[in-house]
């Protein structure tokens, strides 16, 4: 740790954020030719609950002649101690100053954290444009969820790394091995390689860059390095357990989710991978519960012969084994009876069926009535639903359908089990129309739409018992959709809203979205340009990446949601997205392209 912060982590809250020397750590005084720092734009709880940071951090560390280290969000009472005793950020692990690595590596999370790269450049005392840092600073590079669509956040950046970065990282890191002290050469080079964007090489015109970047895709899933002995946190944190990821992509093809075209094509990592990986896991760590992750668990191949292995593992080393939320369809009895008992969570996501085909998420209420008969009898009597509000083409009825999903769950329960005491946690969030997906084009509701739509649910939900709601905020979804689909302009806005006071804008007590407003007036940016339905023939602000899902299927998919057509499941046939030409998909390769 920084020995600069000793005097001072008496007077900040959870000072276990910032001392290191967690278990497992890895030797930071090896010899090494670069110097490379992973941060991350939220606090040490998130960010040690982020799979991506726990991977490309053992990556890096095992690589010779590569040091990495951490640095997270500092919380805002450590931020005026930087500030107030002009301590410059630090890593944890050696406490060396960000401004000193060779590399800076931000990890970009979601939107609301766009601010937060921000404060982190201020508190290391470096400047935040790439256009205004020497050769003296360090290359900063940036990757993560936010490759999707980078523009509105890229002039802070000398890199950025487009898709899954295990490989593009390292190959960044080599480069910067051979052309040390080479700014122009490294980003020169760099620009060379799959998943590496680099914005001052790229041709832009009318204000959107053109020159192509294809997304890093880890072709063989199985054989890719996954952590063998992960940091274990020195105090509580978001997910605190082992994780084990069993597949990348996903089949469904929901078309408001951007993850799920983001990571295809569909790789896995087979059963006896799986099983050697939780051995490691539970020998490495110590911690007493393990988790499985994926886009939807539930759909790896022979889920529940898998899951009964790795139950005997752990139950023999006294390790619970947590389920994520399933969907639906992959929902089943013997997933259930190898489960860890706790409340099940599941997301419809929309309250009729006309609105679920829209959204293609091929579920029916028949679905979800087997589904619950199956929890109910087996003793669960608490359950997490999860809506999306103001998705393309919905109605009141629609809305209010969420009510009667609800109702049909609490009927199902009585029916099952004869008693009344189920616990139903329903949340909504506001649909956000997102980069590479079908819904790319799509209109967000306004605010004051929003709104309304949150209490015409409420007034139903509030009136059946057993049910809690809590929805996302109209506010902060706002700025969420502007910034989903924005594009280099929006770099003035995050510094605008930066310099009057905005940084942690994902948590609630810290958001201030007067300011955000004031900011956006202030930029002359005129918020519908930017939630606005997008015609089909318009050139997008990521239309210069290659994500191997071709925009012709998206556009395809699009027009399908609008009449209401659904898409079967790409498991069962392929349906010709595109991404199996970037690595070998595991249902194309299957024989789901018959």
């Amino acid at each position: 740790m920084d020995e600069r912060l000793k005097p001072f982590l008496t007077e900040v809250e959870k000072p276990a954020r910032y001392i290191g020397g967690e278990y497992n750590t890895p030797d930071m005084l090896k010899a090494c030719s670069v110097r490379f720092c992973l941060c991350f734009t939220d606090l040490y709880e998130v960010g040690m609950s982020n799979l991506g940071i726990a991977i490309l951090y053992d990556v890096l560390n095992s690589a010779e002649g590569i040091v990495c280290e951490r640095c997270f969000a500092p919380w805002t009472d450590m931020g005026k101690v930087l500030k107030d005793n002009k301590i410059s950020l630090s890593s944890i692990e050696t406490g060396r100053e960000l401004k000193n690595f060779d590399i800076v590596g931000f990890s970009v999370p979601y939107e609301m954290s766009y601010t937060n790269i921000l404060y982190m450049l201020d508190l290391a005392e470096i400047p935040f444009r790439a256009k205004d840092r020497g050769t003296e600073y360090p290359l900063i590079v940036g990757g993560g969820p936010a490759s999707a669509n980078p523009e509105p956040i890229i002039d802070f950046f000398d890199a950025f790394f487009i898709g899954e970065g295990e490989e593009t990282d390292l190959a960044f890191c080599r480069i910067v091995e051979k052309y040390k002290g080479d700014k122009r050469k490294i980003l020169e080079e760099a620009a060379k390689i799959d998943g590496i964007y680099v914005p001052l090489f790229s041709e832009v015109k009318d204000g959107v860059n053109v020159t192509p970047v294809k997304k890093a895709v880890v072709k063989n899933f199985d054989a890719a390095p996954f952590p063998k002995r992960p940091l274990v946190p020195n105090m509580g944190i978001i997910h605190d357990r082992s994780v084990l990821e069993l597949y990348r992509g996903c089949y469904a093809g929901c078309r408001f989710c951007q993850a799920c075209f983001f990571y295809r094509p569909v790789r896995y990592r087979e059963k006896d991978t799986v099983k050697a990986l939780a051995e490691e896991l539970i020998k490495n760590t110590g911690f007493d519960e393990m988790g499985l992750s994926s886009l939807s668990t539930g759909d790896y191949e022979d889920i529940c012969a898998l899951i009964s292995e790795l139950k005997e593992l752990t139950e023999r080393k006294n390790v619970s084994l947590q389920m994520p939320s399933m969907r639906l369809d992959s929902f089943t009895e013997g997933v259930l009876e190898r489960a860890k008992k706790t409340s099940l969570t599941f997301a419809p996501e929309a309250g009729t069926q006309r609105l679920r085909n829209v959204i293609n998420k091929n579920i029916t209420d028949e679905d979800i009535v087997n589904s619950m008969r199956i929890a109910f009898s087996k003793g669960y009597t608490t359950v997490k639903l999860y809506f999306m509000l103001g998705l393309p083409t919905e109605t009141d009825e629609d809305v209010l359908g969420i009510a009667e999903t609800v109702k049909l769950i609490k009927k199902t329960f009585i029916e099952t089990t004869g008693r009344k005491n189920i616990i139903m946690n329903v949340s909504t969030a506001m649909f956000i129309p997102k980069a590479v997906t079908p819904f790319q084009w799509a209109e967000q509701i306004s605010e004051e739409e929003m709104y309304r739509r949150q209490n015409l649910l409420k007034k139903e939900l509030f009136a059946i018992k057993g049910v809690h709601y809590a929805w996302h905020g109209a506010d902060i979804s706002v700025l969420e959709g502007i910034f989903a689909r924005g594009d280099r302009r929006l770099s003035d806005v995050v510094e605008k809203a930066y310099e009057k006071g905005c940084l942690f804008d994902g948590w609630s007590e810290h958001f201030k979205y007067d300011k955000w407003l004031e900011a956006l007036a202030e930029c002359n940016v005129n918020i519908a340009s930017y939630t606005g339905e997008r015609k089909t023939d318009q050139v997008l602000p990521w239309d210069f990446i290659d994500f191997g899902v071709k925009k012709t299927y998206l556009l395809k998919e699009w027009q399908k949601a609008l009449k209401g057509e659904t898409t079967p499941p790409c498991k069962h046939k392929c349906t010709g997205c595109g991404a199996s030409a970037m690595a070998s998909c595991r249902f194309y390769e299957n024989g789901a392209n018959k």
